[in-house]
Formats: C-alpha cells, structure tokens, sequence
C-alpha cells in the first residue's frame, strides 16, 4: 500500500494508479473521445518501482508518453478520416526514455554533468538552500549576491550562504534579483503556501482564447503523410529541458518544428544534443527589428507555438496571447513554466531540481530513504520530462480542438503542475521504491532501446523515442546540429 502524503480534500486520491489509469484520467479531462483509449497498448504496466525511488516514476513515465503518443495517433485518424490506429509504449522503454538526456553517447563519449561547481544544496543558518548554476547569468548574480568575484570555489559560496537565513536567501534571489534558488521545504511547509493552493489538481489547461480562424485546411495539413503530425507546423522558443522535450515529441510525430533560441542567451550545450533531435534549429533576436519580424513571419503560418519562458515575458515583447492570435488566428499556443500562469509566483524563475526542492519532494524522498541525508533528488528529471509530455500532450489537445471546431487556442504545463500530480499517485512504502534497478550509464541500458545517427557534432547514439503508432512512423530524421545553423523558412 502507498503512503498518503495529503488529505484528500487536497489532493485527488491516484495512489490506486497505474499508466493506464493516468491516461485515462488526464484524456477524459481533457475532454477528448473516451472510446480512442481501446487503441492503447501499455506492456508492463504495473504498481511495481521502475527506477530507485519513493515515487511513481514509472508510472508517470509511462503514462505521460502514452497520451502524447495517443493525442498524435487522434489527431491523425481526424485528417486521415480513419479508424484509430492501436499505440504501444512500455513500461521500461519509457522508464528510459525519462533518462534520455543522461544517457547518449556522442563520438563514443559518454554524457558529461550540465551542471556547474557552485550549485546544489548548501546549508543555511535555519536550513538549506537549493543553488542552480546550470547558466552563467545565475551564477554571476548569485556570487553577486553574496559579495563573491567571480571564479569562487564552492567552498566560498557555501562559507557566505551559511550566514542566510533560507527563506531570505530564496526571497533576495527569486523576488528581489533575477536567479532561482529556493529554500527547502517539507510537504508541511510547502502546503500552507498561499501559492500550493494556486495550482490546479490537473496537470493541464486547455482553453480557446478566440473563435473564428481557418475556413478550409490548407493542402500541407488536408495531405496525410507518413507520420501523424507530417505538415504540422511548430515554433519553439525554449531552453533547458521540459519545453524543449515538447517540441522534440512533436518532431517524433512528424511535425516541422523551428527551434527559435537567442544569440544573446546562455544555453545548455550537454542538455541540448538530445532534445535536439528532429528539428532546425534557428538564432532569433527579439529585440532586434529585423530579427522579430522574421520570427513574426513565421508565426502567421505557424499551427503551434511552443515557449518555456514565464508567463508574461513575451508579452512585454508584442509575443502575448493577444497579439500572436491577432497575427494568426489559428494559432495554439502552448506554455511551459514553472508555477503556472496562476498565483503569486507565478512570475518566478524555476526548474524541476528547485521545484523538487521548494515543494517538500527532496525531504520526503529522503525521509524514504532513511539514510539521515536531509534531501535526496529523484534519479531523473521526472518533472522536466512529464512536464514536457504533458506539454505535447496539451499542444496536440488543442490543435486537435480547433481542427475540430475553430478558434486559437492557449494550453498551460507547469513543473509545480507536474510534481502535484505525480504526488498524487503515492509513494511506495518505507524504502522499497530503492530497490528498483537504476539506468546510470548507457551500459546499463539494453541496445534495443537505442540508435545511432550521424549529428552535427559526430556519430550519436541516443535513447530511441517509446511510442509505437500501427502504420504509421515515429522518430527522428533529423539529428542535433550547433544552435542557429538553419535558415527561419518553413519545409512543410
């Protein structure tokens, strides 16, 4: 039996939850035909620990992919006025597949750390504190913060942080100055905040934002191609993982997807090379002219619209809701954040390690445990990576509706979202959740789970995508290649 973690007038009761279970529930919210889920194959579903955690891993993994892989599957039966065809994702494929990022080979070396020296958990005065160091413009500004040069030791850091008191620490970063780092906190803690009650129990939100738009299919999305989403046509503007994993699903599915990052920006080279697979990649400048009417260009025509920055800061930009559906009536857009577009952090910077932290899931997979450590991450970035299914999930969702009655469209994914819904399902017992097998390098990993392909930086062996959709292809035909090599003009 799991562990309840929150009365149930909190927190929908999932503990008795397996993938199928999942699928169904978020399907049937999202209010799309009920009947489609007898298309769906789920090899190895079952309550048993899939990776060395206290949480349901697994479960959400296979479940998350399951209904982007069953949203793609619908959207092709519409066009192709066809039955369903059956999907299949198992268990351990999609267990794996969580780990993608971690596990690629390039040029027979294996995938160094993205994270830098400084950051992780460094104790307070009253606590802890979560450092994230994966940007240099955060960890400029947290040096800057506690009066350190740049190039100190982690040592150095630690020896200032240890004067802070936590909540003070997370409020000068995350409210008075431009990084993300967060306080750690219990369940406890983290439930009588005013912004825990903020976020929905559902993991996504799906809303029309305007009627009207198209009269008739273009011939690109009227033509069925090989591929559920082959002339579907994606903007992506992300960084970091969950966004980026959105887009790179579409791309499984066959959509053209652009991947719009900025010259200006730090990015995540490591991260970069597995969540690049299937799309061009383009350098967009929003605040040059020139730069921003190309990338508005491209939007006019586009059918989806994935971002991963807060919600809002495009806006200041003339890239909010209102202007782009003004531009493109058709348009869905899908947004990834960290707190959702609801509550008072709404606008606060965040990342699946923090979230992890700040929400009391590192406490008590560590109370789990029963080591004595006073926080322990998940082995994988189970918030990035659901996020980003349900994300792709959210996209399909409402490109589906409007194929199907009209209107642009806004979908909302949150990490907060995310960890909600996977605290939902439980968490295994004491420590029995640790005895699962664990995919730390790639010899862990059976062969059959992978590919290897020609990229823009060597020979690349990656984690193949889980998904199988009767007659019809899934996967990658294009591979990484360094960030704005491509030119911003649609293939489709």
């Amino acid at each position: 039996m799991s562990q309840p973690s929150l009365p149930p007038a909190m927190l929908p009761d999932r503990q008795r939850y397996l993938a199928k279970d999942v699928v169904r529930d978020v399907w049937a919210g999202l209010g799309l035909p009920v009947e489609s889920l007898e298309s769906l194959c789920l090899p190895g579903d079952t309550d048993n620990p899939t990776l060395p955690s206290s949480y349901k891993i697994g479960i959400l993994a296979q479940g998350s992919i399951a209904l982007s892989a069953l949203a793609a599957a619908q959207i092709h039966s519409l066009r192709a006025r066809s039955p369903m065809p059956a999907v299949e994702v198992p268990s351990k494929h999609a267990t794996i597949e969580f780990k993608s990022e971690r596990l690629y080979v390039l040029d027979s070396k294996i995938t160094p750390s993205p994270w830098g020296d400084i950051g992780g958990l460094h104790k307070t005065s009253d606590g802890y504190v979560r450092v994230h160091d994966s940007f240099s413009n955060h960890v400029k500004g947290t040096l800057a913060l506690v009066g350190l040069c740049e190039g100190s030791s982690r040592q150095q850091i630690a020896e200032k942080i240890a004067d802070w008191a936590s909540i003070d620490f997370e409020t000068a970063s995350t409210v008075d100055g431009t990084m993300a780092n967060y306080a750690l906190r219990s369940y406890k803690q983290w439930d009588v905040l005013p912004q825990s009650k903020a976020i929905s129990n559902f993991p996504i939100d799906c809303t029309r934002i305007s009627t009207g738009g198209r009269k008739s299919l273009p011939e690109r999305l009227a033509k069925v191609g090989p591929k559920c989403l082959s002339g579907v046509r994606v903007i992506e503007m992300s960084r970091v993982i969950a966004a980026p994993l959105a887009g790179r699903t579409l791309a499984a599915h066959g959509a053209d997807v652009i991947w719009v990052t900025s010259p200006s920006l730090p990015d995540l080279p490591v991260i970069d090379r597995d969540l690049g697979r299937g799309k061009r990649t383009v350098h967009i400048d929003i605040k040059s002219p020139d730069d921003k009417a190309k990338l508005l260009e491209l939007l006019a025509t586009a059918d989806i619209f994935i971002q991963g920055f807060r919600p809002e800061s495009l806006a200041g930009h003339g890239l909010g809701p209102e202007d782009l559906t003004k531009l493109n009536p058709n348009l869905v857009i899908a947004n990834m954040s960290a707190f959702g577009p609801r509550g008072s952090w709404s606008k606060r910077r965040g990342f699946d390690s923090l979230v992890q932290t700040l929400s009391g899931m590192n406490v008590s997979e560590a109370e789990h445990a029963g080591k004595g450590e006073p926080a322990r991450p998940t082995p994988c970035q189970a918030l990035d990576q659901a996020g980003g299914y349900f994300l792709a999930t959210a996209a399909m969702t409402a490109f589906y509706k409007h194929l199907t009655g009209g209107g642009a469209w806004r979908a909302d994914v949150s990490l907060a979202g995310t960890m909600k819904y996977l605290r939902s399902l439980g968490q295994y017992p004491g420590a029995t959740g640790f005895e699962a097998q664990d995919y730390k390098k790639p010899e862990d990993v059976p062969e059959e789970f992978y590919e290897t392909r020609p990229s823009g930086f060597g020979s690349l062996k990656a984690i193949k995508h889980s998904a199988r959709i009767d007659g019809r292809d899934v996967g990658w035909d294009i591979m990484p290649k360094p960030l704005g090599a491509d030119k911003p003009e649609w293939h489709s």
